[in-house]
């Protein structure tokens, strides 16, 4: 099994549907552009947004355990996936890569 690292590539923001559709939120996402995580394994890790990671989990999961190649040829990289977290106001974008690193027993 190998770690994965998960690297934030984008936050969007969809002012016009938060308008028209969602209650006031004070706070509702911590991800900062360019922030890295490293899965060990498939275990989430400490500080990462727990609704992203219920997104991505399978993902992880299946990179983790040495698949590739999602959707025959999705990603040049075919030990990597992309994938947004479901907020659909302000969905953050991850770039999950299979490390060479061995994940921790």
């Amino acid at each position: 099994m190998k770690k994965v690292r998960i690297t934030v590539m984008r936050r969007t923001v969809y002012p016009d549907l938060m308008e028209k559709y969602e209650n006031p939120i004070e706070h509702a996402c911590d991800m900062q552009l360019g922030q890295v995580f490293i899965a060990n394994g498939w275990q989430c890790p400490e500080g990462l947004c727990r609704t992203a990671w219920e997104c991505m989990s399978h993902f992880v999961m299946a990179l983790s355990h040495g698949g590739e190649n999602f959707y025959d040829g999705w990603m040049k990289n075919p030990r990597s996936a992309m994938v947004s977290c479901n907020d659909g106001f302000r969905p953050v974008t991850y770039l999950l890569e299979t490390l060479d690193e061995d994940a921790d027993k």
